[in-house]
């Protein structure tokens, strides 16, 4: 039987979202930057005044992927010009800067940021709460880092398909994949060096080149104000912990990180699974917070942006149930092709929840633009996110 939460009585709490994601969507929150660091310590402030202990926890990260993926668009535009001089040389050098592409956003070891790329600091908020000696842990994640736009994210192409094409958004599960073309131009360049066909190597070393502008682009701007995404999961992630805090759940562990430098493809977070995954044991749950504010809250089946991975299905289910329950409407059944920090703790074998937002036309409104604002945010969304999340932590409790 779903419970119905009358409208007056969430005002309040709505109210304290709207106040969180304010205040932060007026600060510049690039991956690393000092605007992360200061909303960082703001949280850190808040989690005290809860009662919650918390710290700032710094983690060595690149502060964009547009650098390093911008670097190895290059290297396949360079090869597709120097061709004409010795094809095979040509083609290696493109799969090369071909799989270092793939490697980077499937979030594998990075082997050509570490090497080549500048490091920084992102910082991470980590807040512990509830029994510290229960063998179950439930983290809750969200991020507070604001992405760069950049023209690629215009979503104007998207809503004419929607306006004219319903039926195949209605058919849509999964995201388009949007690394794929960045992928494929080095590889267009191999092929043609390969196989001598001038045209087509000359077709790749253009979309590489293409590739290339995107990466100048995003890599030039500044932050946008981020308040869907994700200072509705930072703020989503507060509410569930004063929750929590206020009427506790026994024999469970839990653990409210906001991680810095996840629009550099996830750096925070994996900064986090080196120091303390291995503390979590095998009994560790993760509910992600991510742009919970555009309207209806879906769960998302898996996500990569190479290879399509999903979450293992016991978990979704039981979110599910919760959704039910409470009477949430919750859609199901989609797939993303671009990447979230849920990928991490996937990877690492950890259940994971991936709860998101979208509108009529299955986007996220105003993603990565300067849009983003706090106006802009459907409070009732982001509360349904706190109910959601705080009604699966007690159902992990009981089972």
């Amino acid at each position: 039987m779903s419970v119905v939460i009358p409208e007056a009585t969430r005002e309040p709490q709505r109210q304290a979202l709207a106040e969180v994601i304010a205040e932060y969507s007026a600060i510049q929150r690039l991956p690393t930057s000092p605007g992360e660091e200061a909303v960082a310590v703001s949280l850190v402030e808040r989690y005290r005044a809860l009662g919650i202990p918390a710290r700032v926890e710094p983690t060595a990260a690149t502060s964009s992927y547009a650098l390093p993926i911008g670097v190895l668009t290059a290297v396949g535009a360079v090869a597709g010009a120097c061709a004409e001089l010795s094809r095979w040389a040509a083609a290696v050098v493109a799969v090369l800067a071909a799989a270092a592409i793939a490697e980077d956003v499937a979030g594998g070891r990075r082997w050509f940021r570490r090497a080549a790329i500048p490091r920084r600091q992102a910082y991470n908020v980590i807040a512990e709460d509830g029994d510290p000696e229960a063998d179950r842990t439930v983290v809750i994640l969200a991020h507070h880092d604001a992405a760069p736009s950049g023209i690629v994210f215009d979503q104007r192409p998207l809503r004419w398909i929607a306006r004219h094409l319903p039926k195949l958004i209605e058919a849509t599960k999964t995201s388009p994949p949007t690394w794929w073309p960045i992928i494929g131009a080095p590889l267009v360049v191999a092929i043609g060096a390969a196989a001598g066909l001038r045209w087509l190597w000359l077709a790749g070393t253009a979309l590489c080149l293409v590739n290339l502008l995107a990466m100048v682009d995003i890599g030039r701007r500044g932050a946008v104000p981020g308040a869907n995404d994700n200072l509705s999961g930072v703020a989503a992630q507060l509410a569930v912990a004063r929750a929590l805090h206020l009427a506790p759940v026994p024999g469970i562990r839990l653990v409210f990180l906001s991680a810095g430098a996840e629009e550099a493809l996830q750096e925070g977070i994996r900064g986090y699974a080196r120091r303390h995954f291995p503390d979590l044991g095998s009994r560790a749950w993760f509910i992600n917070l991510e742009s919970v504010g555009s309207g209806r809250l879906a769960l998302l089946e898996g996500e990569g942006p190479v290879i399509m991975r999903n979450y293992q299905a016991g978990f979704k289910d039981l979110a599910a149930g919760c959704a039910a329950q409470l009477g949430i409407p919750l859609t199901r059944g989609l797939r993303s092709r671009n990447s979230t920090d849920s990928e991490v703790p996937r990877r690492h074998g950890f259940p994971v929840a991936t709860i998101v937002s979208l509108d009529r036309d299955k986007l996220i409104p105003h993603y990565h633009q300067d849009s983003d604002i706090a106006e802009h945010v459907d409070l009732a969304s982001v509360d349904d996110s706190v109910r959601l999340a705080e009604a699966i932590v007690r159902k992990l409790a009981e089972s």
